[in-house]
């Protein structure tokens, strides 16, 4: 059996990232909702830590940076009103960077993402769910002409059941999660390094 490959390989997509200074950062739902209780994400932490790094960089690099807020109503684990629903403090919006606030995993759907975005921007994205929210707008930026990069040491997930009944680890699926990503949506870094000033 030969190795594995992915289709970005077999279409000639690109294997390296564009440079931090030719992007925008898109730092997507980092909110306190995933810091704890029920949603609380294995590895929260050192990914928070990582797109605070991230973050840091592309400040300093002065390109632009929209940060993306989930929303899912009043006393929800999402409540955008409401603490829990908060961006974390270490990654909280400067003035001048834009928030917007979405319904739906893809952070494209119903907002107004794309407009603020040229055609075919480079866009490096960092926050949470990796098999939820980043999966759905690395594939949405993919589909509307973008060419999206992952941090993947800026991401995380949580553990899920199984269709088997089995919990399937939040190690597998966040493994699972970015390997899909690569196959043709977007090119994975494991860490903010992999992205070239």
């Amino acid at each position: 059996m030969s190795e594995p490959t992915t289709l970005r390989t077999l279409v000639g997509l690109p294997k390296e990232p564009a440079s931090l200074a030719e992007s925008t950062l898109i730092m997507v739902d980092l909110q306190n909702t995933y810091t704890r209780g029920v949603m609380e994400l294995e590895d929260v932490q050192p990914a928070i830590d990582e797109a605070a790094a991230l973050l840091d960089r592309a400040r300093s690099a002065g390109i632009p940076v929209i940060h993306i807020q989930h929303d899912s109503g009043e006393g929800s684990a999402y409540d955008v009103r409401a603490d829990i629903g908060a961006i974390v403090d270490r990654v909280a919006p400067r003035d001048g960077e834009p928030v917007i606030v979405k319904n739906y995993p893809n952070s494209f759907t119903a907002t107004d993402l794309n407009d603020r975005l040229a055609p075919g921007s480079n866009l490096v994205l960092a926050g949470f769910m990796t098999h939820m929210c980043i999966n759905s707008t690395a594939r949405g930026a993919f589909s509307l002409g973008h060419r999206p990069s992952v941090v993947a040491g800026a991401t995380a997930t949580r553990a899920l059941p199984g269709v088997d009944g089995e919990p399937v680890p939040a190690s597998v699926l966040q493994a699972t999660s970015l390997a899909a990503i690569s196959d043709l949506f977007g090119i994975v870094v494991p860490t903010s390094a992999g992205i070239p000033d």
